[in-house]
Parts: C-alpha cells; sequence; structure tokens
C-alpha cells in the first residue's frame, strides 16, 4: 500500500458521559454495537484492521468486498463492523465470527452477513487529513467516497439525537465539529450509552470473597415454554448490602448448588451458584445486550415486591 496512513493505526477513543453534551460544538451519530475497524483501502488492496491493531480479513470476506464496491479507490476510513438481524445490532452473531476455521466464517459470512459502516474519513489520495476538523472530514466522506447506506448518520441537535437512546438503538456518539481526530487520545468525542432497565426474577446467587457475604444475583426470565432462562447478573453491591442480602436471601435457599462456565477471569469457586426459588423480583440497569443475555453485569436498583415472578419475560428483553 501508497497510502499516507499505515497500519497499524490507533483509532480516536472517546470518554465516557451520562447525559448528552448541548451547544453549537457538537454533533451527533448512533453508537455501534460492533467491532471497531480501521479501513485501508488502496484500489484492490483492503486491510481491515482491528481497535488493537489486528488484521481482520480473515474473519470478515464479505466486507472485504463491500469495500472493494465503494467509489473512493484509496482511503482510510474509521467506522464499526456490524451485524443486523431485523434491525437489531447483533453482537453475539459478530463475535461467532472470530474463529480459526475458514469453513465456519464463510458459513457464517452467507447466513448472517456483516457490513462496514464508516463514521470518518482520515485519508483520501495521497493526504492525510488527521489535523482537519471533523466536519471537514465528514464533509468530504459524503461527498460519495462511500455510498451513502454505508456511512453512518449524523445530527447537529441533541433533541434528535435523543432517539438513538431508545428502541433498539445502543447510545450516543457526541463528537466536536472542530476537533481534529488523535490516534489513541480521548479526546473531542463523548459516548453515552443508552441504559437499560428490566425486571428479572432472582434464581440463584453467588457467595463473595468474604464469609457471610452475596457477591451477585443471577437473574432468570421466563420464555414461552415456561422455563426460567438464565440471562446475566448484577453485583457492585457495598459491604454492607453484601452482608445484608445474606440475611435477605437465606429464607428463599434450595441449597442446590451448580457452576458457571470455565473463566479465565474467574476461579471455579467464584463461578459456583446457590440456587434460590424463583419467589424474588428485582429491577435492575444495563447496557448491553448479546443475543438473549445482559453482555455485562448489570447494576442492583430496587426489590419488587409488587410483581408476580411469571410476569419476567424473556420477550421484555429487547423491549428493555
Amino acid at each position: 500500500m501508497t497510502l499516507p496512513l499505515q497500519p497499524p493505526l490507533a483509532p480516536q477513543l472517546a470518554r465516557s458521559a451520562k447525559e448528552l453534551p448541548t451547544g453549537a460544538q457538537w454533533r451527533y451519530e448512533p453508537k455501534w454495537d460492533g467491532f471497531r475497524t480501521l479501513v485501508f483501502r488502496d484500489g484492490d488492496d483492503v486491510h481491515l484492521q482491528s481497535r488493537n491493531g489486528r488484521p481482520m480479513n480473515r474473519y470478515f470476506p464479505e466486507v472485504v468486498e463491500q469495500v472493494r464496491s465503494f467509489p473512493g479507490e484509496r482511503l482510510v476510513l474509521d467506522g464499526e463492523i456490524v451485524v443486523i438481524v431485523d434491525g437489531v445490532q447483533e453482537f453475539d452473531l459478530l463475535s461467532q465470527r472470530i474463529h480459526p476455521a475458514a469453513s465456519r466464517v464463510e458459513r457464517l459470512a452467507r447466513e448472517t452477513p456483516a457490513r462496514f459502516v464508516a463514521f470518518d474519513l482520515l485519508a483520501e489520495g495521497s493526504g492525510a487529513l488527521l489535523e482537519l476538523p471533523y466536519e471537514e472530514r465528514r464533509r468530504r466522506l459524503e461527498r460519495g467516497l462511500v455510498p451513502g447506506d454505508d456511512v453512518s448518520p449524523v445530527v447537529r441537535s441533541a433533541e434528535e439525537a435523543a432517539q438513538w437512546l431508545t428502541g433498539h438503538s445502543e447510545g450516543v456518539m457526541a463528537k466536536e465539529a472542530g476537533a481534529p481526530y488523535r490516534p489513541g487520545e480521548r479526546t473531542g468525542m463523548l459516548k453515552i450509552k443508552r441504559v437499560r432497565t428490566l425486571d428479572a426474577v432472582v434464581a440463584a446467587f453467588r457467595f463473595g470473597k468474604e464469609e457471610g457475604t452475596v457477591g451477585s444475583l443471577i437473574l432468570g426470565l421466563y420464555d414461552d415454554a415456561g422455563e426460567l432462562r438464565i440471562v446475566g447478573h448484577a453485583s457492585g453491591f457495598t459491604a454492607k448490602q453484601k452482608r445484608e442480602l445474606a440475611a435477605l436471601l437465606e429464607p428463599y435457599r434450595t441449597h442446590e448448588r451448580g457452576s458457571g462456565e470455565p473463566s479465565r477471569w474467574k476461579s471455579e469457586e467464584e463461578l459456583v451458584w446457590e440456587g434460590l426459588r424463583p419467589e424474588l423480583v428485582c429491577e435492575v440497569a444495563f447496557d448491553h445486550i448479546t443475543g438473549h443475555r445482559i453482555r455485562h453485569g448489570a447494576k442492583f436498583l430496587r426489590w419488587r415486591d409488587d410483581k408476580d415472578p411469571r410476569e419476567c419475560r424473556l420477550e421484555h428483553l429487547r423491549d428493555a
């Protein structure tokens, strides 16, 4: 490649924020739930680079072909690889693609194809654009270098951006119109995650590291067959709450024990769960979903003594 920017190149990063910033200096894009990817294209030579600098071509052959179809023939783009099914971004289907078997990658590329969504132009032709303001880079990106359907939308007001904090959206990226692109730096850009809430059955718990404490609650929802399906866990309790939970849960214990799937982050002892009668319901807050599970730990909000556990349905997870 003879592009002015070469891989590996660190992407510019965002700082987290709880609310949308307002003011004339801000532009807003939807937050995508996929793999952050830098694209280097020099004619038919295409290189997909992950956020941490690794090559991604072998996992997403259909994205390589997508990039080759772009009108702009010499480009460096910042964007996201996503899998969208029925209007929903499916991160679990995307993550299945990182697999050593080429046959599996090829099959999944046919069954649930991924696509690249561009949201920044870092180089065009023989010129690097990193020092240009974000708004100018976007203007150049939108001149037809990439098909419009493959460019992330952008709006100028927080009121318009609020649409991406509802429905099946994942949140908002707020970017300063006049900011240059700073590889690897958390500057000029904020991410505001969509926070969902859900009522779930407390199906089990795990003990904490200190004796007589609870470390996490195992959450479940009922499917159409009436089976209680585990969808995630809630943790992050204070020391006082951990002690109080042990006493609160004791009358509901079934003394059934089991273990979660092996994890490189947790010891076998930390994965052991203690069963509970499915009679307690709590409200939790969370941000991301993977398939039919809460991807990261949820935050406990309150007990819902007024709610019948059978009202906690798996179908509600996507509507949260």
